[in-house]
């Protein structure tokens, strides 16, 4: 328990820095085009890349706290034991999912974009480090989907007090 909320304030730092580079990256691009009359040519690749760490990174972060994207009618619908196994059911797909599509397609991905030496347009910065957020990000959910099957629900909820 306690690694996991290492984990998840360590996440959560990270989508702080992140999302503050990310706005503050997007102020200097609008004031350098329409205050400064010079558009930078490299903070639209910035903001780019930026926004796929912070999506994908969130993506797990989410993941963690059972926040993420659902079609609830079913569950709405169950009681006890059927609810519960419809919930072990529902976190082996995505743990699968995350496995399969994000850390193994990712890593291949990666390694194909390093091996061909892909770099950015503007910035010159090799793609594969951009990507590596996907097999991150699918080995953070792949480890949140096993964590949510171990510990009773109620521990993972949200809470509106934590002190982040």
């Amino acid at each position: 328990m306690k690694l996991r909320q290492t984990i998840d304030k360590a996440l959560f730092t990270l989508l702080i820095v992140l999302m503050s580079a990310m706005v503050i990256n997007v102020l200097w691009q609008v004031a350098s085009r329409y205050v400064l009359k010079s558009p930078s040519s490299y903070t639209d690749e910035i903001a780019r890349f930026l926004l796929i760490w912070v999506g994908l990174l969130g993506a797990s972060y989410v993941a963690s706290k059972r926040m993420h994207l659902a079609i609830d009618i079913l569950p709405s619908k169950l009681e006890g034991v059927k609810q519960a196994r419809l919930n072990i059911l529902i976190s082996a797909v995505v743990a699968l999912f995350a496995l399969f599509a994000m850390v193994w397609g990712g890593t291949k991905l990666v390694y194909i974009t390093l091996t061909l030496n892909q770099t950015s347009a503007a910035l010159n910065v090799p793609l594969g480090y951009i990507y590596t957020a996907i097999p991150l990000s699918g080995l953070l959910i792949v480890y949140y989907s096993i964590s949510n099957l171990l510990i009773k629900p109620d521990l993972v909820e949200v809470d509106d007090k934590e002190d982040y």
